[in-house]
């Protein structure tokens, strides 16, 4: 009979602001990285993370998210800032070269990584993502014009609060990405916070802004293009589209498409699936 592996909290002091982790697993077992996606934080992991083999899961609430801290009011979120807070959490941990498993947004971060510092990662999974959102070039004007016209409008708008737990439970359960009511429950538990006038996410509300500016797809493929670490990317049937010319610069990769949703690893049968591929592809 397998025993429940061991969960415990983290607390980097990366950059000057804290990153929060929650693990499982073994202190001496070989560590693996976790990068949740956008508004979500490290208890997507809850589900997949038990039936992992070997390994000792660190799953990051990245900046903005659970309990980690927010950026600062004036600053936006961009996406590759969060590759500096993972290898900040690598150096801490003394990992000269580490795996990662990323979902959505968190696969994009880990793929720039891989790419930016190929000589940093040993292994990548990626589930329901490649690489990030991207902007046309003749576009990038526009797309300044429109996140800092938002910004501003949004300024100073109070947080909404939800009543009760259960309502930010239900509200989470029929997201755009759904996920049932336990894996609901999970994210709510670490992203949601009680203070005067309701329940109110932990959540920088910033995060929900237009990004000001984004790479163009020339500039993503150079990223793809450059990574070298073995890659199991992991897609559900019901997911959100990949790009094929993507995987396709990728050079050592292997796909595996499951029955699922964007969020699959959150769901019973398809996490029991991809802790299999993940277990068979060996990241310790």
């Amino acid at each position: 009979m397998n025993k429940t592996p061991v969960t415990e909290e983290l607390r980097f002091e990366v950059n000057g602001h804290q990153i929060a982790a929650k693990c499982w697993g073994d202190r001496c077992a070989t560590p693996v990285l976790a990068l949740h996606g956008w508004l979500d934080n490290a208890a997507t992991f809850n589900r997949l993370a038990p039936q992992l083999r070997g390994i000792r899961l660190i799953a990051l609430d990245l900046m903005g998210h659970g309990y980690s801290d927010h950026r600062p009011a004036s600053m936006p979120y961009y996406i590759w800032d969060n590759v500096m807070d993972v290898l900040g959490v690598a150096d801490q941990l003394g990992l000269e070269q580490v795996s990662l498993i990323g979902h959505s947004m968190g696969a994009s971060i880990a793929s720039l990584i891989a790419g930016a510092f190929p000589e940093r990662i040993n292994k990548l999974v990626l589930i329901e993502g490649i690489a990030p959102l991207v902007t046309d070039p003749q576009d990038t004007a526009e797309q300044m014009a429109v996140a800092i016209k938002k910004r501003i409008r949004l300024q100073g708008r109070v947080q909404k609060a939800y009543s009760d737990y259960e309502s930010a439970v239900k509200a989470r359960m029929n997201g755009r990405w759904p996920v049932d009511s336990e894996a609901a429950k999970w994210l709510v538990e670490r992203g949601l916070e009680q203070r005067t006038g309701g329940y109110y996410w932990r959540s920088d509300a910033n995060l929900m802004l237009p990004s000001v500016m984004r790479m163009s797809e020339l500039q993503v493929e150079s990223f793809l293009r450059r990574v070298v670490a073995a890659t199991l990317l992991i897609l559900g049937e019901n997911g959100i589209p990949q790009s094929d010319r993507r995987i396709s610069l990728v050079r050592n990769i292997r796909t595996e498409r499951l029955a699922g949703g964007h969020h699959l690893h959150l769901e019973e049968q398809a996490a029991g699936l991809i802790a299999t591929l993940i277990n068979e592809f060996n990241l310790d």
